[in-house]
């Protein structure tokens, strides 16, 4: 599958309070960060394409709060002390979508700052890349195309299945099924498979007689269950 890439917008807000401070001419202050997704449009969305956020804070902390767990966005922690310092946020993908870690400047020049991170989802599963849909073009709108040339016909390819009807038939499936198709095929291929991602045009290529024989079984008996072969 392509991988899709996305701005993540970290959200600071900070201000003085009337709180006794250890340290001398540095004024107790209340912070809290919110995390959330831009959408093509550059919009605000909800982050749900994350399963939780974890914000490393600074050793000074206690220990049990120098590593706090949010998992409900916009994944908002809210603190107090007097020193900036940097933090590490991990963000991790729904749906085995990997570890994100983001690089975060606490400080205190504003009541309010923005800070806007590229994250890139690398083979997202059919279902995080539905929820990356809502926010913008996946990679995949234009679907698949199954590439069949005769003359690559392997000796020994299973007689119950005719490649040239498998092509036309994956090319008829609907979005939600191609992803499953592409899902298998990403899964299941071997060192010989041809693919290609077509990112540009949305369209994901391959050659089905590189496929091994168990793989285009698994095609075949898919593709003969969501339409006519």
């Amino acid at each position: 599958m392509p991988d899709v890439k996305r701005q993540v917008k970290i959200i600071t807000t900070q201000r003085p309070i009337d709180e006794p401070s250890p340290m001398e001419g540095f004024p107790m202050r209340s912070w809290s960060i919110e995390i959330w997704l831009l959408d093509e449009h550059g919009a605000e969305v909800q982050a749900n394409v994350f399963d939780k956020a974890v914000y490393n804070l600074h050793p000074s902390f206690e220990k049990s709060k120098q590593k706090q767990t949010f998992k409900k966005p916009p994944f908002r922690i809210e603190e107090k002390g007097w020193g900036e310092f940097d933090m590490t946020i991990v963000l991790t993908a729904l749906h085995k979508g990997g570890d994100h870690t983001l690089e975060h400047d606490l400080n205190f020049q504003s009541e309010r700052y923005e800070a806007k991170h590229n994250v890139t989802f690398r083979n997202p599963r059919p279902e995080l890349l539905a929820l990356l849909r809502e926010s913008g073009p996946a990679g995949d709108e234009n679907g698949i195309r199954g590439k069949a040339d005769a003359s690559k016909k392997k000796k020994g390819r299973d007689r119950n299945v005719d490649m040239e009807k498998l092509a036309d038939g994956l090319q008829r499936l609907g979005e939600d099924d191609l992803l499953q198709v592409v899902q298998m095929v990403h899964d299941n291929k071997t060192s010989e498979t041809y693919t290609k991602n077509d990112v540009e045009n949305g369209e994901f290529h391959v050659d089905l007689y590189t496929l091994p024989d168990n793989l285009v079984k698994m095609l075949w008996d898919f593709t003969a269950s969501k339409t006519d072969l």
